[in-house]
């Protein structure tokens, strides 16, 4: 294993075990055999990265508060190539080690308990809201949100201008108090994913927090390119906070450059039918160009 491999999977557990909630949320890990399951998992994930893991950005900075690396300010957005011509298909490897997770439980326990809380700070949620309600969403629009939770980050203000707010999630309660949708399904995405709805149906389609949890993103972008209307948009939002058992290998261990880049290729190998890919980096700033608490970015695209 390279040194800064290594380096970056002791930075993940230190940094983001607290996030994981482990002791809270998998009382069953208790056993010995469950703890040599997790390890066995943790091991194959780790040299799945070794496989495929870049080295780090050259444009990124270590913060010492986090110990994280994070972008200089302008690399998430040149991050996505312009011409896609003489990329290659980094998909093409095993999708077993891409898309492996310490976590292989099902997801419906792993989701069975509400969680009525943000995964990122204040701040973050603050700059989310104020994104998708004031520069992403237009009158008029149909609206999905895919892995939709408790809240959509939505300005509530905002509702009565759109057609819909559809929620697709995992947990009823959390959908339930979700008072901005129009209407909302459960389902299983990693199990099945086939959006459960009619072709060229919404105009805009967000995920927000959740694609590092999708074991089968390619399959889910086409998805949402079939349901999408021509012109339609595709906003994919996140951040470096996560529940790191359930993110899946190809995501782990890999800075935010990466990560751009990695959801500009779900986007563009997805064969959903995308252009203008592009990133954005949302992450507050301070007067020397460093990142304010929780980073925050999102890759863009829109339907032909």
């Amino acid at each position: 294993m390279k040194p800064t491999t290594l380096y970056r999977v002791i930075v993940m557990i230190t940094y983001f075990w607290p996030s994981t909630s482990w002791s809270n949320n998998n009382n069953n890990m208790n056993s010995p055999k469950d703890r040599r399951d997790l390890l066995n998992n943790f091991v194959t994930m780790v040299s799945s990265s070794c496989l495929i893991m870049p080295e780090l950005a050259g444009a990124t900075y270590f913060d010492k508060k986090t110990g994280t690396q994070l972008p200089e300010e302008g690399e998430i957005s040149s991050s996505i190539p312009r011409d896609w011509s003489d990329v290659d298909n980094i998909f093409d490897d095993d999708p077993n080690q891409l898309f492996t997770r310490l976590d292989k439980s099902p997801d419906s326990v792993f989701y069975t308990d509400p969680r009525f809380v943000e995964h990122v700070d204040e701040n973050s949620v603050n700059t989310m809201t104020n994104f998708i309600s004031d520069q992403v969403l237009k009158d008029g629009d149909s609206v999905l949100d895919l892995c939709s939770s408790w809240t959509s980050h939505i300005k509530a203000s905002k509702k009565q201008s759109l057609k819909r707010i559809v929620g697709l999630g995992m947990n009823e309660k959390e959908l339930v108090a979700n008072k901005l949708l129009t209407d909302w399904s459960i389902k299983d995405l990693n199990l099945n994913p086939v959006l459960p709805y009619d072709d060229s149906s919404f105009s805009v389609v967000l995920c927000q927090l959740s694609i590092d949890y999708l074991t089968q993103p390619l399959q889910i972008m086409k998805e949402v390119g079939r349901i999408l209307q021509p012109g339609g948009r595709v906003y994919i939002l996140f951040s470096n906070r996560l529940f790191l058992q359930k993110a899946v290998a190809l995501w782990t261990g890999k800075d935010d450059i990466d990560h751009a880049y990695t959801v500009a290729c779900y986007l563009r190998f997805s064969n959903g039918g995308f252009k203008d890919i592009a990133a954005q980096d949302l992450s507050t700033r301070n007067k020397k160009g460093k990142v304010i608490g929780d980073p925050l970015y999102v890759v863009s695209a829109i339907k032909s």
